[in-house]
């Protein structure tokens, strides 16, 4: 299954207030392993950056006056995303963000269906526990030292680390069968598709075979008061 993690970076907590959106980051999976294809853009939000703001993430209205428009880049990130499953953490915030600025230009925005939430997935592992991404990566070993400031493409990275210990592991992407796999061709909406042909067997026989059965008689004839004979003579 292709799952796309991201992230985000903003102005601000509220698209509703005139928040916009400055960065995006995007991480494929297929089966629960990275591919190493990503999507990252940076954007004009045609409004001063907080200063508030730019100390999270480190943007500056000088490095961002000459970036795209969202509008521009509209639809080469909905290309990427096809219509895989969105994984973020605390997404309501991330989606909120990217439908206004789909909204913004016009266009559909993504059904919330499609949305999973690592922070709620992480509240029903470790109820009570902090949730923020940089405590779940310290409860799991995953090595954040190069994270100084939020950026979208380096946090979708270390929360797709995190999805994949949430959800079963680093053991979930290893097979112990003859995989024969191999990943089909995109399609028109750039959706991946993992294929995996494992061979047809018969369901072995369960059933102990006429020999095997006097053998077993034998053995037990030869224990003293064995409860296998008074059991089945209470039969």
């Amino acid at each position: 299954m292709r799952e796309i993690i991201f992230d985000t970076e903003t102005t601000g907590f509220d698209p509703l207030t005139g928040d916009r959106m400055v960065e995006i980051g995007c991480i494929e999976m297929v089966s629960r392993v990275m591919t190493g294809e990503t999507y990252h853009a940076y954007f004009n939000p045609l409004r001063p950056m907080p200063a508030a703001a730019e100390q999270v993430h480190g943007l500056s209205d000088r490095f961002l006056s000459d970036k795209p428009l969202f509008a521009h880049k509209a639809e080469e990130l909905l290309t990427f995303l096809g219509d895989s499953p969105l994984v973020a953490h605390n997404a309501g915030f991330d989606f909120g963000f990217l439908n206004a600025e789909l909204q913004l230009c016009g266009l559909d925005p993504i059904s919330l269906d499609r949305m999973i939430d690592t922070v709620a997935l992480a509240r029903a592992k470790h109820p009570g526990a902090k949730l923020s991404l940089d405590a779940l990566c310290s409860r799991y070993g995953i090595d954040r030292s190069h994270r100084v400031k939020h950026g979208a493409l380096l946090d979708a990275e270390l929360l797709a680390q995190l999805y994949i210990e949430l959800t079963g592991g680093r053991q979930i992407g290893l097979s112990l069968v003859d995989d024969r796999a191999a990943v089909a061709g995109s399609d028109d909406g750039g959706t991946r598709h993992l294929v995996r042909v494992r061979p047809y067997r018969e369901a072995r026989p369960h059933s102990a075979t006429p020999q095997e059965l006097a053998l077993h008689s034998e053995f037990i004839a030869k224990i003293k008061d064995a409860l296998w004979l008074e059991s089945e003579s209470a039969l």
